[in-house]
């Protein structure tokens, strides 16, 4: 009796375990990548490709578009979320210009989230349409010279990287143009292709089929180096703005206190993906640069970025409220 008492009472603890250990289980449901610009942009384009990793070698993956405030509400509403692991942020420069922009932040993203991986960095590539009567950076700013306050420059929202691209380019070159955001790089294409807009700073895989097939003219991209995607497209260096150079990037982070085997987990299973020659493929096409390392690889790395792009939202007096 004694024997059918304990085997009754030792089931009876694996049947109440069972569910704690299938709870804790990362992940038992989907896990969400936040982006906070408009489908079919350069950042939505390039989460799609991680989550979908991610779907097939992890756990499923959706993409859910926060689009508004440069970016910023979709910062919040990760920064806000439970620890948990299934609420991470595509973060950008633009997250860490944020604090040097907006008064009223409701989160600190430095403080509020954790990195996670580090994707890519690609460059910002400066093009105009067709219809605009010039082939070279020099050309361009010859021109915007001669139609002060005349020349409109598009961005993906107030404190980009790609707003913040076309405000050093402006600063150095003292030019007097109108900015005109949008909310996402997505929305600004049907414009500049029809030269409602005069010039976009874009991170390249937006641009770049457009570039391709003549569609708009690329005088410029802003990285240390020419890009193989568009390898006949001088740096802004090379074409007379010494120290230009602007690169963008892409990762992820957590809301902080997210357990660190959850990150691991992510992370490791990301690296894997950067690893492959099927990511990495389709990175090349798209002009990215994969950016691996750990967590706290990214997490230094960010807090440099961070420093960059405050420093030039303060020199070009940029605030948004």
């Amino acid at each position: 009796m004694r024997a059918i008492r304990f085997i009754a009472m030792l089931l009876g603890f694996i049947c109440v375990s069972l569910p704690a250990i299938a709870a804790d289980k990362f992940p038992s449901r989907p896990i969400k990548f936040v982006v906070g610009f408009l489908a079919g942009g350069p950042t939505d384009t390039t989460a799609r490709i991680f989550c979908e990793w991610l779907s097939q070698h992890l756990g499923t993956c959706v993409v859910e578009n926060k689009v508004g405030q440069g970016g910023m509400i979709a910062a919040a509403s990760v920064a806000n979320a439970p620890p948990d692991g299934y609420s991470i942020l595509f973060t950008g420069p633009n997250n860490f210009i944020g604090p040097t922009l907006y008064k009223n932040l409701s989160f600190n993203h430095a403080r509020d989230t954790d990195a996670v991986a580090g994707l890519a960095r690609l460059s910002n590539v400066m093009v105009v349409p067709p219809s605009l009567p010039v082939k070279t950076v020099a050309e361009f700013i010859a021109y915007a010279k001669a139609n002060p306050g005349k020349i409109s420059y598009a961005s993906s929202g107030n404190g980009t990287s790609v707003h913040m691209s076309a405000e050093l380019f402006k600063m150095m070159t003292k030019l007097d143009m109108v900015h005109v955001p949008y909310k996402g790089s997505a929305g600004i294409y049907p414009d500049l292709l029809t030269g409602k807009v005069d010039v976009l700073f874009d991170n390249l895989p937006g641009s770049v089929e457009f570039v391709k097939t003549g569609k708009l003219k690329a005088l410029g991209v802003t990285g240390e180096t020419r890009n193989p995607q568009i390898p006949d497209v001088p740096t802004m260096v090379e074409s007379g703005l010494s120290d230009f150079v602007s690169m963008s990037f892409t990762g992820l982070v957590a809301p902080a206190g997210t357990p660190a085997a959850i990150i691991k987990q992510l992370s490791n299973a990301l690296q894997k993906g950067l690893a492959s020659a099927e990511v990495r493929a389709t990175m090349d096409k798209l002009g990215v640069i994969p950016r691996p390392g750990t967590p706290d690889d990214f997490g230094t790395f960010l807090a440099r970025e961070a420093e960059k792009w405050q420093t030039v939202a303060k020199r070009a007096h940029i605030r948004i409220d």
